[in-house]
């Protein structure tokens, strides 16, 4: 037999418990050279640079 709790667990105490698994919103950058909003340390989707440096060809739009 497993453990079983001795008294039911509040609302609020259980609300406090998962008050920290709310999901965050993600955290976007502005890229400098095309001034889109992208993750922060990769390449932006748009132009196709990072840190200033051509790396992949931009996406058709």
């Amino acid at each position: 037999m497993g453990a079983v709790p001795k008294k039911k667990i509040s609302r609020r105490r259980r609300g406090n418990r998962r008050s920290h698994q709310a999901l965050k919103p993600t955290g976007l950058v502005e890229c400098p050279q095309c001034h889109e909003k992208r993750l922060p340390h990769r390449v932006c989707p748009h132009c196709g640079t990072y840190r200033g440096i051509q790396v992949t060809k931009p996406k058709e739009s």
